[in-house]
């Protein structure tokens, strides 16, 4: 397997450094985007292969756009909150997975999300 590089955003700064440092024992490079208008400049940049992204402040809408701009990323939404109308919503316009931001849920829903991606 190449190289995987991974954006993360997350609105709270103390669980994106978490994130990031769990991330980073199993990806070969972390990237902090500070605002969700920040992530697709730095999908960009650093050529990511997967993004995780806040849907409690960045929505649906930001998914579709990723998926969109970038249509081989792995996009997986972290939210606070079982939403099953946003979860449902985010996956039906190109999430791989939504889970809850807590450091093994997050590395387990990248795994399952590349899996996915690489399958379709």
């Amino acid at each position: 397997m190449a190289p995987l590089s991974v954006v993360l955003y997350q609105n709270d700064p103390r669980t994106a450094q978490t994130l990031a440092v769990s991330l980073s024992q199993h990806f070969d490079s972390v990237h902090l985007a500070g605002t969700y208008q920040e992530v697709s400049p730095a999908v960009a940049r650093h050529r990511a292969g997967v993004v995780v992204l806040d849907l409690e402040i960045s929505g649906s809408g930001e998914v579709e756009r990723l998926h969109q701009e970038f249509p081989g990323l792995c996009i997986v939404g972290t939210h606070r909150l079982a939403d099953d109308k946003l979860w449902a919503e985010a996956m039906s316009l190109g999430a791989s997975d939504i889970c809850e931001p807590r450091n093994d849920d997050v590395v387990q829903s990248v795994l399952r999300g590349l899996t996915r991606c690489a399958a379709a």
